[in-house]
């Protein structure tokens, strides 16, 4: 898929620390269309690659992407460079919105949202009301009120401010499982655990997530991998991501991110199997091609080479 290049056409703040950005084509026509759950990779003014949720319910041609970014002081300046630097006016390149986390058709949905990770649930739940679902639920964790994107469109019974009442207890919502219920749900990776562990009695194909970043709980085991173009056999240790060995090696390989969202670090997956932790690829991709910076080999050995 080609690259776009958007202008920055609006944006707003909704919280003191998140922006709201309306990203359109420069001659404002229509852009590919997408499905709710979609993300986009941006290339920040600063040239960092960064996902984000397309937060519209989205459809055939729409005339703009909407996409929020958090800024993260903390952060290795994606979201920074998007909050100074990408004023009305600025370009910036889009990649064409990609989906690994579809809403599928079901009776009844349960959401579980946590602070960001709103935006691609409040795609899918815009287009469930448009539609006329009447049967989503949806439970938003925030920490205050001054801190949550979106607080006027959901009802104060949806929304749970956790340093006015504490942490909420998930289990009531999860007990019971429902094979004509999915849950979604997005967030940080502790909320994540929480649900999937909630969850561990539903059926698997119910119960759908979405991290902010791929894993960064422990490598696993060490595995070596054979850089095809040379030969070279490279030792990848399990405190040790593929990317970095391959460099340390000696073998260049471009990354943005690192966190298994931008897709820079791709490789072609040429023999063995992959252990894939990345929001990038999608399952035909994965076929042939691995994330270095957070995916593993499933086997003893790998052999990788430059993208195709």
């Amino acid at each position: 898929m080609a690259d776009l290049r958007l202008v920055v056409a609006d944006r707003t703040d909704l919280t003191p620390a998140v922006r709201r950005f309306a990203l359109r084509r420069p001659d404002g026509g229509p852009l590919p269309g997408y499905e709710p759950g979609a993300h986009v990779t941006v290339t920040t003014p600063a040239g960092h690659q960064r996902s984000y949720s397309l937060v519209e319910p989205g459809g055939e041609a729409p005339d703009e992407y909407v996409v929020c970014v958090l800024r993260e002081p903390a952060g290795r300046g994606g979201s920074a460079s998007m909050h100074d630097e990408a004023l009305v006016g600025a370009e910036l390149t889009v990649g064409e919105p990609r989906n690994r986390f579809p809403l599928h058709p079901a009776k009844r949905y349960l959401f579980v949202a946590g602070g960001i990770g709103i935006t691609p649930i409040r795609s899918m739940v815009a287009r469930l009301r448009a539609e006329g679902h009447a049967d989503a639920r949806v439970v938003y964790l925030t920490r205050t009120a001054a801190e949550t994107p979106f607080l006027d469109e959901f009802g104060d019974d949806t929304v749970h401010h956790s340093a006015e009442r504490g942490r909420l207890d998930l289990w009531p919502h999860l007990a019971v499982p429902d094979d004509e219920t999915r849950v979604y749900c997005c967030g940080p990776l502790p909320l994540i655990r929480a649900v999937q562990a909630m969850t561990a009695h539903w059926r698997p194909s119910r119960v759908h997530v979405e991290e902010f970043a791929a894993p960064a709980d422990g490598f696993a085991a060490p595995f070596t991998a054979v850089w095809a173009p040379t030969g070279r056999r490279v030792e990848v240790p399990a405190d040790r991501s593929l990317l970095t060995a391959l460099r340390r090696s000696g073998v260049t390989v471009d990354s943005s991110c690192e966190a298994g969202t931008c897709g820079t670090c791709r490789l072609a997956l040429l023999d063995g199997e992959a252990e894939h932790r990345d929001f990038a690829l999608t399952d035909d991709e994965r076929r042939a091609s691995l994330i270095s910076c957070v995916s593993r080999a499933a086997s003893e050995e790998i052999t990788v080479g430059p993208p195709g």
